[in-house]
């Protein structure tokens, strides 16, 4: 039995990380049971630590000591079978800490540009140092930027990670990266050059196009070390120049580039700064790298324009080679789609009323020199698939390619079956995890571009099947815990991509949104066994839970938390309140911020008004969900939410959401104060909080019988929303005589709804599980194969590559939310299940499909499960790996456990 697949910190040889005693793990090869390992681990030539032969099955160990800055750590596995036989010893892997100690940080903050304009649009900044090297030795760069930065050493690209450093909340935490140059470094004269650009740090943000977020500034952090000895610090001997090609960058608007500038003049010194270094941190995280390519084909559309087709929507940006003349133009606007006469359209994606800039253009100026040109972008990053060119050089001998940019992901799960449509489902929602995980996972990668709470706890559980992100999650959950409020509340979006308001933190308490902090830890948990991800985040959730604790039980919004924030937000207005106003305080609905005005933009300023009055309810009644049975005969009142401002089930089809939220959404809210604290209870538990555990638990069971009571009458649920029966069916919040006849409802809705879905955001991952679970297979893949609107295959049918935000496309068309029903595919349709190391097979097949194979690499090894039919007779193969055992469950009753190997059932 041999060890494979070793990682750190689930990374691969990750270089530049401040975890002093990270994880190690593995999966097995051969073998049926492993029974012992060893770890050896060696520095500088020599063996540091040995595990020596431990006793145990388990496929992770935290380091055996404390690492030391700087130091780069070999470490190899070998293993026992279950005959007790050592296995040999693994390929090396390695780690390399960052620098751990605030004072081995000994360059300069220098920032490049002598005036700088916050309204302008600004061209890159290119700075160069020479130094002299007497010695080669083992040369390693630490570098950082406010903007983003690309460096190279002698002439030659300094490592793959592309918009780094990445995004991140900047002035709480800015991450560096630790490279490896010492291949690059020569004996004598060296020359290093840096070009920085706006990055997230100033450029547009999120849908209002708000810019400088972070600062007005640009500014680099470098440091060149060889064996850990200085030899190149950014300080003020340090030179920059504004002209060089890059003449406009923007994350969101693209670049303005002048092919005829190579030689860069006008170098000028640099400015000091004491920025500090006391946010720098590692990343802990993968880089964000170039990946697939797509080469573009020039089509000429209806009215006349020429359009270049990619073939794939995808995030990224291109790369193009043309023949012209000086001075020749080429112009390329980037879109996700053809309009429904066959032309170029950006508008799915705009609201140029708010953007500040009239919106999100996604555009390449190039200026073109006298031959051959080549332009790759460097700082900007789009959603596209097509893009207008508007040029007066000739194309004939072009060649345009698009570029995939994200965070690097190893793909992990992948599923085929006998519908066609089914599989480029997946195929799509692949594309857009892709496409929304660039260092931190986003909506989308063209309007909003915002790490939402909602989109990540509704998709962890499915990108976890489908991609290598824990990473990038664990990443994004730092985040959270960086933007969480003191009262407990959790920003909607993580980093932030707005200008903060009363408003942001007002609609940060909403239920299904700040529950991410509780539900994604623990999903991770849940799939990877590693407790330290619910450490790491559990102040974060107490705190989320505490405020939804101040929630429960109110009988009206008079002495809640909103009503205070809207109190305050009136006093600091200036504006006095007159007598009678003082339960709403007046506002101008455009101070709203960005993340919020895409569900009141159309609506008027005094329903607005309304709307916020119904938040504030004073008397317990205004605003009360019509279905709810009354607080005053609730047994367990104290533990139901029944006010604040909450988005609710969110986007339900046929359903305006904006008047929703005009009522307290007590059902949505009190089904989660329920979940979360039995979550949390387990956490707790797991954590070894006792008296944790036994309070959430408790809390929990009541807030369960508050909902049971608003939501059900005489043990039943009387809705013709199927997220109601969803939501208690699969939090678990029902009596199993409730369950059962809630899922038969359930069902009964969707006939009648002629086999379409009418669940919103929240619900729909859950709702082919919920009916299959319940007996009603036949309904639930007759909703996965719908291909009219709402239903998932409708965007297949349309010729979509990527998930859609809406059923009917009429918003941004690279979404990963609703790509979330592929968990079902690899969780009940071929039905492979992990959870805390133990592996359950329980396939639901269906004569839908005449097969259908799920293959997951797992934290346990690759797990595969396929079904096909052969007559009437379900012919099973399944295949565990080694050092693992699953109890199989079948439709038929039969039920097997299973060791590592190859079965056909």
């Amino acid at each position: 039995m041999d060890a494979i697949r070793l990682r750190t910190e689930y990374m691969e040889n990750p270089l530049g990380i401040d975890i002093r005693r990270p994880c190690l793990s593995w999966n097995c090869s051969g073998g049926i049971r492993q029974t012992a390992y060893e770890i050896q681990a060696s520095s500088g030539g020599r063996v540091i630590w040995d595990s020596g032969k431990v006793s145990s099955g388990r496929m992770q160990e935290m380091f055996g000591q404390e690492t030391e800055s700087r130091q780069r750590v070999f470490w190899k596995v070998r293993l026992w079978d279950e005959e007790d036989r050592a296995g040999d010893w693994s390929e090396e892997a390695f780690f390399e800490m960052g620098l751990l100690e605030r004072e081995q940080f000994t360059a300069k903050w220098i920032t490049p540009e002598l005036v700088c304009n916050p309204e302008e649009h600004k061209p890159a900044s290119y700075l160069r140092k020479s130094f002299l090297v007497e010695k080669k030795g083992e040369a390693r760069l630490y570098i950082t930027c406010h903007g983003l930065y690309e460096a190279a050493l002698n002439g030659k690209r300094i490592g793959d990670f592309v918009l780094a450093p990445g995004t991140s909340t900047y002035d709480k935490k800015l991450v560096y990266q630790t490279y490896d140059v010492t291949e690059l470094v020569r004996e004598g004269e060296n020359q290093v050059q840096v070009i920085l650009g706006d990055g997230w740090y100033r450029s547009c943000s999120g849908v209002d196009g708000d810019r400088n977020l972070y600062g007005e500034d640009v500014a680099l952090y470098f440091q060149l070390e060889i064996d850990g000895r200085p030899v190149c610090v950014s300080d003020e001997s340090w030179e920059a120049s504004q002209a060089g090609p890059i003449r406009e960058n923007d994350m969101q608007q693209g670049e303005v580039v002048d092919g005829r500038l190579e030689e860069i003049e006008g170098y000028h010194g640099v400015n000091e700064e004491n920025f500090g270094v006391e946010n720098l941190s590692c990343s802990n995280c993968v880089p964000v790298v170039e990946a697939e390519r797509f080469e573009g084909r020039i089509i000429r559309t209806p009215n006349g324009e020429t359009v270049i087709d990619y073939g794939q929507n995808l995030a990224g940006y291109i790369e193009f080679t043309v023949n012209a003349h000086a001075g020749e133009r080429i112009v390329l606007t980037h879109g996700e789609t053809l309009d429904e006469n066959g032309n170029f359209t950006a508008e799915n994606f705009q609201d140029r009323e708010r953007h500040k800039e009239n919106g999100v253009s996604q555009r390449v100026v190039y200026i073109c020199k006298e031959g051959l040109n080549h332009y790759k972008s460097r700082f900007t990053i789009w959603g596209f698939r097509y893009a207008k060119v508007e040029t007066d050089a000739d194309l004939s001998s072009a060649k345009f390619e698009s570029i995939a940019v994200y965070s690097r992901m190893e793909q992990l799960g992948y599923f085929t079956c006998s519908h066609q449509d089914v599989n480029k489902l997946v195929e799509n929602s692949i594309w857009s995890q892709k496409s929304n995980f660039c260092d931190v996972p986003t909506d989308c990668p063209t309007r909003e571009r915002a790490a939402w709470t909602g989109d990540m706890g509704v998709f962890a559980d499915t990108g976890i099947y489908l991609e290598d992100c824990y990473p990038v999650i664990r990443k994004w959950l730092g985040e959270c815990r960086l933007n969480q409020y003191e009262d407990g509340k959790v920003a909607n979006i993580a980093p932030r991509n707005n200008v903060p308001s009363f408003f942001s933190k007002l609609l940060a308490g909403s239920v299904g949104w700040g529950d991410a902090c509780i539900i994604v830890p623990y999903t991770l948990y849940q799939r990877y066994g590693d407790a330290r991800i619910l450490e790491e985040n559990y102040d974060m959730m107490r705190r989320w839970y505490a405020y939804l604790e101040s929630r429960a039980g109110q009988k009206a919004a008079h002495g809640a938390q909103e009503s205070s924030d809207l109190q305050n937000a009136a006093q600091k207005s200036a504006r006095p309140l007159e007598p009678e106003q003082k339960v709403m305080p007046s506002f101008d609905p455009s101070q709203i911020p960005e993340e919020y005005r895409a569900m009141v933009a159309n609506m008027p300023k005094e329903k607005l008004a309304e709307m916020m009055k119904k938040f504030r309810k004073t008397d317990g009644k205004d605003g009360m969900d019509k279905t709810d049975r009354t607080a005053e005969e609730n047994p367990f009142a104290a533990y139901a939410i029944e006010t604040g401002v909450d988005y609710g089930e969110w986007c339900e089809p046929d359903v305006e959401s904006t008047e929703v939220m005009r009522t307290p959404q007590g059902k949505v809210a009190t089904a989660y104060f329920a979940r979360s604290g039995r979550i949390l209870a387990e956490i707790a538990e797991i954590l070894d909080r006792k008296e944790d555990a036994d309070r959430y638990q408790e809390i929990s069971e009541k807030a369960a019988g508050a909902f049971r009571h608003m939501a059900t009458e005489n043990g039943r649920i009387h809705s013709r929303r199927q997220a109601e029966y969803v939501r208690a069916i699969s939090f678990g919040l029902l009596e199993e005589t409730e369950k059962k006849q809630a899922a038969a409802d359930l069902n009964e809705l969707v006939v009648k709804n002629d086999y379409h879905l009418n669940t919103g955001f929240l619900s729909t991952p859950y709702l082919c599980a919920v009916l299959a679970e319940g007996g009603y297979v036949e309904t639930a893949y007759k909703l996965l194969l719908q291909d009219t609107s709402p239903g998932w295959l409708y965007a297949v049918k349309k010729g979509a590559t990527t998930i859609w935000e809406t059923w009917d496309g009429a918003a941004s068309l690279n979404h990963y939310s609703y790509g979330a029903i592929c968990g079902w595919l690899f969780a009940g349709v071929c039905g492979i299940r992990l959870k805390q190391g133990k592996i359950t097979i329980q396939p639901t097949p269906h004569n839908s499909l005449q097969y259908a194979r799920a293959s997951y690499l797992s934290p346990v090894g690759e797990i595969i499960s396929a079904w096909r039919y052969e007559g009437e007779k379900v012919i099973y193969e399944i295949e565990i790996p080694s050092n693992a055992e699953a109890d199989v469950i079948l439709p038929d009753g039969r039920q097997e456990h299973l060791a590592a190997g190859r079965y056909c059932l």
